[in-house]
C-alpha cells in the first residue's frame, strides 16, 4: 500500500515527530513503510520465519508491539502474529486498492505495520492474523534484556 501521505500528525502520538526528524532516523525503506504505509515484498524480511523467545518492538520508535508467544507460521510472506500487547496497536479501515482492510499501526508513533486479517481459520486463539511488515519491527531476546 504505498502512499504520499504520513499515518498521521505527530503531535497525536505520544513518541510523534516531524517528518524531517523521522527521515533522519529511519532508513528509507524504513521511511517508506512505517510513514508512507508501505509493504516489502512478501518472503524478504527477516522476522517471517525468526521464532527466538522476545518481543517484537516499533522499529521506530521501539514501544513493545507483540510478544514473540504470539508468533505463528502462516505461511503468507510476512511475520504473523495471533495477538498484539494490549494497548500497543491501533487499528483503522484501509479501503485502499478497492477492497476494505484493517491497517494496524503503532499508539506510540503512528508508524505503519501493517494489516489484520480475521477469520481464515488458522488455530489460534483468536482466528486473527497480524501480517507485519518485518521492517516495522525490531526483535528484542528475552535472553539478553537488561543486559
Amino acid at each position: 500500500m504505498g502512499s504520499s501521505e504520513s499515518t498521521a500528525n505527530p503531535e497525536s502520538f505520544p513518541k510523534g515527530k516531524s517528518e524531517a526528524e523521522w527521515r533522519t532516523q529511519l532508513s528509507p525503506e524504513q521511511f517508506r513503510i512505517l510513514r508512507q504505509k508501505g509493504t516489502e515484498r512478501p518472503g524478504t524480511g527477516k522476522y517471517d520465519s525468526h521464532y527466538e523467545t522476545g518481543t517484537y518492538n516499533c522499529a521506530g520508535c521501539d514501544a513493545p508491539l507483540y510478544k514473540s508467544s504470539t508468533k505463528f507460521k502462516s505461511g503468507c510472506g510476512w511475520p504473523a502474529f495471533f495477538d498484539a500487547i494490549p494497548g500497543a496497536i491501533n487499528r483503522h479501515v484501509d479501503s485502499s486498492f478497492g477492497m476494505k482492510r484493517i491497517e494496524i499501526t503503532c499508539s506510540s508513533c503512528g508508524g505503519h505495520l501493517g494489516h489484520v486479517f480475521q477469520g481464515e481459520g488458522f488455530p489460534t486463539p483468536t482466528d486473527e492474523r497480524h501480517c507485519v511488515n518485518s521492517i516495522s519491527l525490531n526483535f528484542h531476546d528475552e535472553k539478553n534484556a537488561g543486559k
